[in-house]
């Protein structure tokens, strides 16, 4: 029997004011004070979105995320007020800064492709010489993006940042700061794992004056994780390292002639390979929260988000 997805919601919820479709998330806003964010199972690469929907991606996306929102908001103030269901994260809503707070412990992804090509510094961050791929950096480097209503984020330093006023000076170094603390708990809950914690990003808003973190966190599609057992050999013997991460999707697609690019269709992702992938995302769920993914109840999945939510919104 086929596994129920989320492809797409189309709720009217009681003081509902706004509804925002993101990539993979629907976001609806409650009275201009909440926001009611239901985490789909639709996929994106390369910032365009796939045509195809993975079994149980969302509801580990945004269990995940919870999970590492309570982890570290000693660290941080977030927005999450409650998950009435295991697809929704209710919140508050908070003024977004348009920028991602990329952190790279490690020479990967985006970074090792700048390297390979001859550069030595991502968004003012220096990379030193002698680096191959997968290799530790010194110290993790922030690289910030903007966050693009659409198209492509682009990496900007943080000098532009202040300058081209996404973020007040004071605020930037506050938010610098809470990224070198995010990632420091990130890396040491995955080592507990069994992980290492190779680079993720972190969103930031406002509220009342207040910086709060916002959106998910360390999440698979935030975040790119190898497996600890191995790695010290694997770059020693320059074998590409296990990993787990939405990495293997975008190799899958750069073999099947996809990077994006205007005017390239995104392919058809094929039954065998969208069943991988939802198995990568379970096997993530599972090293991060340490239990068994628990898949949630089947039949009429809309129905069974519209009532918790509309329970929920009723406490707000």
């Amino acid at each position: 029997m086929k596994e129920p997805t989320i492809a797409t919601t189309e709720f009217t919820f009681s003081g509902q004011t706004d509804f925002l479709k993101g990539s993979v998330r629907d976001i609806y806003t409650i009275d201009d004070k909440y926001l009611v964010m239901v985490v789909t199972d639709r996929i994106s690469a390369f910032d365009i979105l796939l045509p195809t929907v993975i079994p149980h991606k969302g509801q580990v996306l945004n269990q995940i995320a919870v999970h590492n929102l309570n982890a570290t908001k000693d660290i941080v103030p977030n927005w999450l007020i409650s998950s009435p269901d295991p697809n929704v994260t209710i919140g508050h809503k908070c003024q977004p800064y348009k920028i991602e707070m990329v952190i790279r412990g490690y020479l990967t992804g985006h970074a090792w492709r700048e390297y390979r090509d001859g550069k030595r510094s991502l968004c003012g961050a220096p990379m030193p010489e002698g680096l191959t791929e997968n290799d530790k950096f010194p110290e993790p480097i922030i690289t910030p993006a903007t966050h693009a209503e659409s198209g492509h984020d682009e990496d900007i330093s943080p000098e532009d940042i202040i300058s081209q006023g996404f973020i007040p000076a004071d605020d930037y170094q506050v938010i610098e700061d809470y990224t070198k603390k995010l990632y420091r708990r990130g890396s040491e809950l995955a080592q507990k794992r069994g992980l290492i914690l190779v680079d993720t990003k972190y969103e930031f808003g406002k509220k009342d004056g207040q910086i709060y973190l916002i959106d998910e966190v360390h999440t698979p599609d935030s975040s790119r994780y190898f497996y600890a057992d191995g790695y010290e050999e694997r770059q020693k013997n320059g074998v590409p390292q296990r990993q787990l991460s939405k990495e293997f999707v975008r190799e899958w697609l750069i073999a099947h002639d996809f990077q994006g690019l205007d005017g390239q269709p995104a392919p058809d992702i094929p039954e065998d390979f969208v069943r991988q992938i939802s198995e990568r995302y379970i096997e993530l769920y599972e090293k991060i929260i340490g239990q068994s993914f628990v898949p949630s109840a089947s039949g009429n999945v809309l129905s069974r988000i519209e009532n918790a939510v509309t329970k929920n919104i009723q406490n707000l």
